[in-house]
């Protein structure tokens, strides 16, 4: 069967009607997927002629979908040619390993989504779930046809008996670059060393980017893979508009406080911190202002973590503070990973390592890289961990180590991302802003920068260790954001007009004391335990009852002030809205993205979207104004 070309992004599902099953092509329609983006186009027809796939796309290009279809449709196929009563299809033939609890939800649902004209033929079961164990073995004693599990509990279960592999046709790995970093090599290792699995199945190993641990899983999983790397063009580059400001560790406050506070930037905001306590901090900061906030990090139950991001999907919150708990390692970036990155921009985008050609080969290049010498499938093997794997793990968290949100995690609609403190990897500085400008929209990055000279000068909130090598991080951030054709602009605040808040910047910060923080992550801490566990079973019988249940109340432990909820008048900028004016008014009522220019509408006496020549398009425009363009001077 001939592989259609698909790599027209104006082609749509229903190309894959001779492939895929009209059910899953109907959820498809039902769920808003219209179109396959590049990685699907690409990977599915190559997955249903049963080839080992190895892709790297950004992320949020749709690689769940890339594997989920063809994994239910192979498993499809398979019972319609069984009878009803055949004892063979019970069986589980799919196992989808993942690094975190937070995407092994993620994908559990898609699936679900995915299989709702189906689901009385195909079963999924999530292991990794905060289920009992018990009731985990229950499950897997009706042998679900496709598991989703960590590593480490797909081997526990395995060791014990409760899972059964022996029937596996498709392997997946997902986020396969993060699977050894979150502590998981060994138990990768032994999972594929020991007599698990079968010694034929088909795999996929689905990344962002090409690792030495991608590399090493391709050798023990993949068997001649098609090798798909997919970069995103200039156009989707475009779509992300990335600035930094350089300023001290109090300023930091300052400037997100008068962001948020004056509602600079509209829509949801994603503030990424590097330290537990930072977001307590942060959000007990917020609370003085009345600015609503919930916080997501390991400490808190899975239950918990998993509702409040589809929370923060549907719009109830508007700003989340996530702990990038990667940043407390203070792994910084190499010349060796450096040169590395350089080495895989000079490979092929699509190459093919088909040992043995089974169909005739459709040009010359495919059939060279057929041609070539085959590579022995390397199952039981069991390098060494290298130095940098090492490293990792001994730095983890000692909270839930397989907690992630900088990648994996599906936040839907991000206008901004915040790095409230800056990674400390241009790699993970990649993957934050990618929460961003996803699926054709439009996003921005604001990134904060501490100058060495500044660093450890504020004693009231201290400094973080990684923010002293704040310059060396964010110059090789630069480079690699310009080697994929973007540009980090340095924007510089007008700060006349933002010294004004200054002083109700510091007597907030002064409340939040290192014993505020303290009694605010025992009590959030608390709260979220008793709503994980003894309400869980009360929101499986009543689903609707979730929606009354909010994770950005404020905690209090500090001292609040009632008129810092207000900004007075005489404080507010001369072209920033006034609090209360209502359409219709003396003044019209300010829309849009707010600037801090001093010349931003002189003599025009006009305000908003599509009042000034900065807003862009007006009503009509399809490109809305750049938040930050006219924030400054």
């Amino acid at each position: 069967m001939a592989t259609p070309n698909l790599v027209d992004q104006k082609t749509s599902f229903s190309a894959f009607s001779h492939i895929l099953d009209s059910r899953l092509l109907r959820a498809l329609a039902d769920s808003g997927f219209a179109k396959p983006t590049l990685v699907q186009a690409k990977a599915i027809p190559l997955a249903l002629e049963s080839r080992d796939i190895l892709a790297r796309a950004r992320t949020g290009s749709g690689k769940t979908a890339a594997y989920c279809l063809p994994v239910v449709q192979k498993i499809l196929g398979v019972k319609s040619a069984l009878d009803e009563e055949d004892p063979s299809r019970r069986a589980t033939r799919a196992l989808i390993l993942v690094p975190t609890r937070e995407l092994s939800e993620q994908v559990s649902a898609y699936l679900r989504t995915l299989l709702v004209y189906c689901e009385d033929e195909v079963t999924v079961c999530n292991v990794s779930s905060g289920a009992t164990s018990h009731l985990q073995r229950t499950l897997l004693a009706d042998q679900p046809d496709i598991v989703i599990s960590t590593p480490s509990r797909a081997l526990t279960l395995a060791q014990s008996k409760a899972l059964f592999l022996g029937s596996v046709e498709s392997l997946v790995i997902d986020e396969a670059d993060l699977i050894l970093s979150y502590g998981h090599d060994e138990d990768v290792r032994q999972l594929f060393a020991g007599s698990f699995l079968p010694k034929v199945y088909q795999s996929f190993l689905m990344s962002a980017t090409m690792t030495e641990d991608v590399e090493m899983l391709k050798g023990l999983t993949l068997r001649n893979p098609v090798i798909l790397k997919l970069e995103e063009d200039e156009d989707e580059a475009a779509l992300l508009s990335q600035y930094a400001v350089r300023c001290s560790e109090v300023d930091k406050f300052l400037l997100t406080y008068v962001i948020l506070k004056l509602k600079l930037i509209k829509g949801k905001c994603i503030i990424f911190v590097n330290d537990v306590d930072r977001s307590y901090r942060l959000k007990l900061f917020l609370e003085q202002f009345s600015i609503k906030s919930c916080v997501l990090n390991s400490e808190l139950p899975l239950n918990s973590r998993y509702h409040a991001v589809q929370e923060f999907n549907k719009g109830v919150y508007d700003y989340i503070i996530a702990t990038d708990e990667s940043g407390r390692q203070v792994e910084y970036d190499t010349d060796d990973e450096e040169e590395e990155e350089e080495e895989e921009e000079e490979e092929e985008e699509f190459t093919s390592t088909q040992r043995e050609p089974v169909r005739e080969v459709e040009d010359e290049e495919t059939e060279k890289a057929s041609s070539s010498k085959p590579k022995k499938r390397k199952r039981a093997a069991s390098p060494e961990p290298t130095s940098k794997s090492k490293k990792r793990k001994h730095g983890k968290s000692s909270n839930d180590k397989e907690y992630g949100v900088t990648r994996g995690v599906d936040f839907v609609d991000v206008a901004c991302v915040l790095n409230f403190d800056l990674p400390t990897t241009s790699r993970s500085y990649t993957h934050r802003v990618g929460r961003t400008a996803r699926a054709g929209r439009t996003g921005m990055s604001l990134s904060f920068v501490i100058p060495k000279e500044l660093w450890g000068k504020d004693k009231v909130v201290g400094c973080l260790p990684s923010a002293e090598q704040d310059e060396t991080v964010f110059a090789r951030i630069e480079k690699e954001q310009g080697s994929r054709g973007s540009k980090i602009k340095e924007y510089n605040f007008d700060m006349k007009q933002v010294e004004a808040f200054r002083y109700r910047m510091q007597d907030a910060l002064r409340s939040v004391t290192r014993s505020a923080i303290r009694e605010a992550r025992v009590k959030e801490l608390k709260a979220e335990i008793l709503n994980s566990d003894k309400l869980k079973a009360h929101f499986e019988d009543n689903p609707l009852d979730l929606e009354f249940l909010r994770h950005d109340k404020p905690l209090h432990p500090a001292r609040v002030q009632p008129h810092m909820k207000h900004v007075p008048k005489y404080l507010m900028p001369r072209i920033a809205p006034v609090e209360g004016q209502e359409a219709g008014g003396s003044q019209p009522q300010t829309k849009g993205f707010i600037p801090f220019k001093k010349d931003a509408v002189r003599g025009k006496g006009k305000r908003g979207r599509g009042g000034h020549s900065g807003g862009r398009g007006g009503r009509g425009g399809k490109k809305k104004s750049d938040p930050l363009k006219k924030f400054g001077r």
